[in-house]
């Protein structure tokens, strides 16, 4: 089961590197968005059981600092909406409220149907 979820984790960060790439500008990469929110993955799969990991907040607050243009967060947005599509069992609700719970705005929300290119 860990391995299966690692050889997800692991295509997803290849895919979100060459997908998003040209879109970061070299500021922010997908593998940099997706290991700074991979310790967010047990509480946002176990329905926010095992509570919020203190390294899931320092990777969101850290995630945010270094999304500061429209371009950044949009390449972050589309990193994060393509981890959590690669994760099964992902409560979206606990998902979203992951930011608020660290003490930051996000400018987006993460569902299926997020459109990353209106983010701001």
């Amino acid at each position: 089961m860990a391995s299966t979820m690692s050889v997800k984790l692991a295509w997803v960060m290849v895919l979100c590197l060459i997908v998003g790439a040209p879109l970061a500008k070299g500021a922010i990469s997908c593998g940099q968005a997706i290991s700074t929110l991979t310790p967010c993955i047990p509480y946002v799969r176990n329905n926010g059981a095992v509570g919020v990991p203190a390294p899931c907040c320092n990777g969101i607050r850290s995630l945010n600092a270094a999304a500061q243009s429209t371009p950044e967060r949009q390449s972050a947005c589309n990193c994060i909406k393509a981890l959590a599509a690669s994760i099964s069992g992902i409560n979206y609700d606990l998902t979203n409220k992951l930011p608020g719970m660290c003490g930051v705005h996000s400018p987006f929300k993460i569902s299926p149907s997020t459109n990353c290119k209106s983010v701001k």
